[in-house]
């Protein structure tokens, strides 16, 4: 994630101010009390989007975030925050309502409205900003839902913790080439969790089935490396049948087992040509992405690529002559 700011490279009393500047500027206007001194105090905060969002991912000392209603009155562009924590614990408060948030859980948060952030054993968060209108929830909504804690018990607000989870990590679903194609599930699924969450589980089903098709690729992404990945697995892990499973990647244009494998091969091949190719075996590489059989690992990356795998490495780590 890029930019990054690091205050380990800031001087002491320099620390506030420069951390207060890169989220004014970045994120939202907030009041930021440190709880410590600005000697102890210590900050990491990488920035991304994705199209229209806009995604800060923190690691810090201790501190409490006010959004003032000074500040929620001089918003020129409204938006609603999702607030997902990592690790430790955090306090949300927002339209008299607080709540605890844990591991995997996460909260919305208008910046419409005044609301306090404490993080008390320090800060291990995700924050997801979406333009309120992109969301096109009702004002009711959005107020019945603000700082509530979205947990694992809601089995959306359970997808919508991974999903969001990888989106802040990973690099390439942020490019561009894929930005188009993240931004709209983004935005429905977190019409579905503010649904189920409020008791209307009809309205949450539409966006989880528009959502489902990125959902599923991304699975498939993260266990590319199981060699027991398998429509089975996928389609169980997603409440579905293995027939919808074929139906839904089919709009996509995605046959499964062609998926799989040319990504796994694609995986193999960046590793080949990588510096630490030679530190073992062509066959321990293939099955380090799912080819338990040499033989075909090996036919089926030359019918890929038109060479073997031992003659891409030996392309890409040609030994110095003389």
């Amino acid at each position: 994630m890029s930019p990054v700011l690091d205050t380990a490279s800031v001087l002491p009393r320099d620390r506030e101010e420069t951390v207060r500047h890169a989220v004014w500027q970045s994120v939202v206007p907030v009041e930021i009390d440190h709880h410590l001194p600005a000697q102890d105090l210590s900050v990491h905060i990488g920035l991304g989007t994705v199209g229209p969002l806009r995604i800060c991912s923190a690691q810090a000392t201790a501190l409490t975030v006010e959004r003032t209603e000074r500040l929620a009155r001089q918003d020129e562009e409204p938006a609603v925050f999702l607030g997902l924590q990592l690790t430790g614990t955090s306090l949300v408060a927002q339209n008299d309502r607080q709540s605890l948030l844990g591991p995997g859980d996460f909260a919305l948060y208008e910046t419409t409205a005044p609301y306090t952030l404490r993080f008390a054993e320090g800060v291990a968060h995700h924050f997801i900003r979406f333009p309120r209108a992109a969301l096109t929830l009702p004002e009711r909504s959005l107020r019945e839902i603000a700082a509530v804690p979205l947990r694992s018990d809601n089995p959306v607000a359970r997808l919508a913790s991974a999903y969001f989870s990888q989106l802040a990590t990973s690099k390439e679903l942020r490019q561009d080439a894929h930005a188009g194609a993240v931004l709209d599930p983004s935005i429905e699924l977190v019409r579905a969790v503010v649904a189920y969450q409020l008791g209307r589980p009809d309205q949450a089903r539409g966006p989880l089935e528009a959502t489902l098709g990125m959902r599923i690729t991304q699975y498939m992404r993260a266990r590319l490396a199981d060699p027991d990945l398998s429509a089975a697995q996928i389609a169980a892990a997603h409440g579905i049948s293995v027939r919808h499973l074929y139906t839904v990647l089919a709009r996509s244009g995605i046959s499964l087992g062609d998926w799989i494998r040319s990504h796994r091969l694609a995986e193999c091949r960046r590793e080949l040509a990588g510096p630490g190719a030679r530190l073992r075996t062509i066959a321990a590489t293939g099955r380090s992405w799912g080819f338990m059989d040499a033989t075909h690992f090996s036919k089926v990356f030359k019918q890929a690529y038109g060479m073997s795998p031992r003659a891409w490495r030996d392309q890409n780590h040609r030994r110095p002559s003389g």
